[in-house]
């Protein structure tokens, strides 16, 4: 087993930073890249100016493979474009003489098991290697094996579909063509198609937000475009941002940047819609939804923009001895610590190997993979959850342990919405679920949501026992 390599799924910045760490490490890897280049997905939203600026977007173990060629680092405190990181940061990292050799592009994984038995054997599989069915560029098929396996594949090419209950609208495949998911260029490459025409843009995170932006820019050059903004739901508070509070000050400017364009009355927002149906009427795009219950029409448009988000794919692992959070698709541990629904300050507590791995030995989801549905996923996370693994790949426990991880504040961080907190109701100014509850049972122990419940502390600050 040791004599195999460990297999890498996918050669985006957290994947390639793996690597950097298992060869720093001495240890043989083997990274698999579906697309033609380290970095393909990002090329796809590669006009798209990041809010984390260079510094907390180079891993550390990656910053010292490329000090060995010469590499010369951005300024820090600059902001890349997604093309930007891929020209000057994964495209140069990826062809190091310790990596170069060692990434298949073309290469895309559509299946992983163990060699010669099925998920339901339990005897010594710990010590039986994983195999990965791999289709080549040339489109054969071929069987790899590997001592350990990291999913940094993550969830670009598999996008939420438009309908509020997540499944497709009626009519939304059929229409397809006519609706872009995730964040098109709409000031260069896509110009043609988004120009004098009427656009509605779906979802309320920070992809919405640019391409929101990005049609107002081109409405001031081009008469006629117009934008409408339709949500799901209705408190916006996330992606208008903490402004000035926010502790990344490019994500704090792009939520003022897109209040302002709603107060303003430059993009037309329709809160609370949930997209039942699209449908074609001259040649033109009508959506149909309801709000609050009552039935409701947006249109006509000329093009729809879904920005609601991506999923994991989880087919690769059916025949693996995983667990993920029912809802989120996240790594399990994680779900309560990055749920939505319940945090509202974008943070999540450091969190390593041992969060990240599953009932099935040497597995591991990484990257915003393991984040599943949930947004707000920052590189600088990604990282350390490599650098964690890799440890415990290693045998040193001791550093894989040893997870830090401070993440920049968003500046939003109210009240949790009613529901329990570990068993009981939450507090008043506290974000509901703990990070003890959730370790607790991640390390087969009984977390304070499960059985018995402590009685709640007379202070309303507390959780589990614990300030806040």
């Amino acid at each position: 087993m040791t004599e195999l390599p460990v297999a890498i799924i996918g050669a985006g910045p957290v994947g390639l930073a793996a690597a950097a760490n298992l060869v720093e490490r001495g240890i043989a890897v083997k990274v698999y890249e579906a697309g033609q280049e380290a970095g393909a997905n990002i090329r796809g939203w590669g006009h798209v100016r990041l809010f984390s600026p260079w510094e907390f977007n180079i891993a550390p173990a990656a910053r010292a493979l490329l000090a060995n060629v010469g590499w010369e680092e951005p300024d820090g405190q600059a902001y890349p474009t997604g093309g930007e990181l891929v020209d000057r940061y994964l495209a140069p990292l990826s062809v190091t003489p310790a990596l170069a050799a060692v990434i298949e592009y073309g290469a895309r994984i559509t299946a992983i098991g163990r060699h010669g038995i099925d998920k339901v054997v339990s005897r010594d599989r710990d010590q039986r290697p994983f195999v990965l069915t791999v289709v080549g560029s040339d489109g054969t098929t071929r069987r790899d094996q590997a001592r350990a396996i990291i999913d940094a594949s993550g969830t670009w090419t598999f996008p939420n579909p438009i309908g509020a209950g997540g499944l497709a609208a009626d009519g939304e495949e059929a229409l397809k063509d006519r609706i872009a998911y995730g964040i098109p260029d709409v000031s260069s490459r896509d110009r043609s198609t988004y120009a004098g025409r009427a656009t509605l843009v779906i979802g309320a995170g920070h992809s919405a937000a640019n391409v929101l932006l990005d049609l107002e820019e081109l409405a001031v050059a081009e008469p006629g475009t117009k934008a409408i903004w339709a949500t799901r739901g209705r408190d916006l508070s996330r992606v208008f941002g903490g402004g000035a509070n926010d502790q990344l000050a490019a994500r704090g400017e792009l939520g003022q940047r897109l209040h302002r364009l709603v107060e303003e009355g430059r993009a037309t927002l329709v809160s609370g819609f949930g997209v039942t149906g699209v449908r074609e009427d001259g040649g033109r795009l009508f959506v149909d939804g309801e709000v609050d219950g009552v039935g409701r029409t947006i249109g006509p448009v000329d093009r729809i923009v879904g920005c609601t988000g991506q999923r994991p794919d989880l087919s690769l692992t059916r025949e693996l001895r995983v667990e993920f959070d029912p809802w989120l698709e996240s790594a399990k541990a994680l779900g309560p610590l990055i749920d939505p629904n319940l945090h509202s300050c974008g943070s999540v507590p450091p969190h390593g190997h041992r969060e990240l791995s599953h009932p099935e030995p040497g597995f591991y989801t990484v990257g915003i993979k393991s984040y599943g549905r949930a947004p707000t996923f920052l590189m600088l996370t990604g990282y350390e959850q490599v650098r964690s693994i890799a440890a415990a790949i290693a045998g040193d426990l001791a550093a894989a342990d040893d997870v830090n991880l401070v993440l920049p504040e968003t500046g939003v961080c109210k009240a949790a919405p009613a529901g329990d907190c570990c068993g009981r109701p939450a507090p008043v100014e506290a974000n509901a679920c703990c990070a003890e509850d959730t370790l607790a049972k991640a390390g087969g122990q009984a977390g304070c949501g499960c059985g018995p419940v402590k009685e709640p502390e007379p202070a309303t600050s507390s959780c589990c026992g614990r300030a806040a």
